[in-house]
């Protein structure tokens, strides 16, 4: 099925709020809402690293117009959550966030996503950062609400990573100094192939090239964690779906593959777009298959979703 194109997207798509979320933190937030009466499920996404719901604003509107209803939001410690100076937490700053706040933080979304639609089946997807914080979800909370879960280029591991050396100084340091903040090197060239997108990115206040101890330590180990043993841990029948670009120099798709191997799951599928780099929704010659077979994927488990429930 042909997406909608943006001329036919309105320019309220969404809407914002500012909620309050674990440890008393304001998040801002936003819903895309499917037509009432095509609405048939709700994904909560979670972002990257060092980005925002803003850079999402093209994507979310086609999973609306397709009947799912999208819950998102800043995380703690990036985008308006951590910038906002009028509507921030007192106690929020860039890139401060760890493994176990951000797992209260997707336990939230949720809880939030069932609240405000009761009865339609909650997806949960992340990407790059958030994806390795979908992945790691199953394994460390209880993920029987959730009727699917999609990691868009995870980061299991980094495609080149920092050596092992750096890493444990990094852990050792951030045990002590957890929020000390620590630059985050990017090269903008390998999100995408479009170059719009990535000056876009490049110039954007919102995306700061920056992070904490604590943060960069427990999303690098938590990936390698998953890998090394949680990887059984996940739950047999929660269907997932990973899809990642061949040409990743950021997330390594060989670790993605990797884990999707690994896991024992009833219904797993992966996806790759060759040559893809790691922003496969800004990517012109994948993202409109991207958002496709996403969806897709979604519709094609609305009706095992109620056929569990029976």
């Amino acid at each position: 099925m042909p997406l909608h194109s943006l001329e036919d997207m309105v320019s309220d798509a969404y809407t914002e709020a500012w909620l309050v979320g674990p440890q008393s933190t304001k998040f801002y937030t936003r819903t895309y809402l499917a037509p009432p009466a095509e609405s048939k499920a709700v994904l909560v996404f979670i972002h990257g690293f060092a980005e925002h719901v803003g850079r999402y604003t093209e994507a979310h509107p086609q999973f609306a117009a397709r009947g799912i209803n999208v819950f998102t939001f800043d995380q703690r410690g990036f985008g308006k959550t951590a910038l906002d100076e009028k509507n921030k937490s007192k106690s929020s700053a860039y890139g401060k966030t760890s493994g176990e706040h951000q797992m209260d933080d997707v336990q939230w979304a949720i809880d939030h996503a069932k609240k405000e639609f009761p009865g339609l089946p909650v997806f949960l997807s992340g990407h790059s950062m958030g994806g390795g914080e979908v992945l790691n979800f199953p394994v460390r909370r209880d993920a029987s609400v959730l009727a699917g879960v999609i990691a868009s280029s995870p980061l299991v591991h980094q495609t080149k990573p920092a050596s092992k050396i750096a890493r444990s100084a990094g852990g050792v340091a951030g045990a002590v100094l957890p929020y000390v903040a620590i630059p985050a090197p990017l090269d903008y060239n390998e999100l995408s192939h479009d170059a719009k997108y990535n000056q876009m990115c490049r110039n954007d206040p919102l995306c700061k090239l920056q992070g904490t101890l604590r943060g960069i330590s427990d999303m690098l180990n938590w990936g390698e964690e998953l890998l090394r043993v949680n990887y059984k841990k996940w739950p047999k029948t929660l269907p997932i779906l990973f899809v990642h670009g061949t040409g990743d120099q950021i997330t390594s798709h060989i670790a993605a593959k990797e884990f999707h191997d690994k896991i024992a799951s009833d219904d797993k599928n992966l996806i790759t777009y060759p040559d893809g780099f790691h922003e496969l929704v800004h990517e012109p010659a994948h993202n409109e298959k991207l958002l496709n077979d996403e969806i897709a994927w979604i519709e094609g488990h609305l009706s095992k979703t109620s056929e569990s429930k029976l």
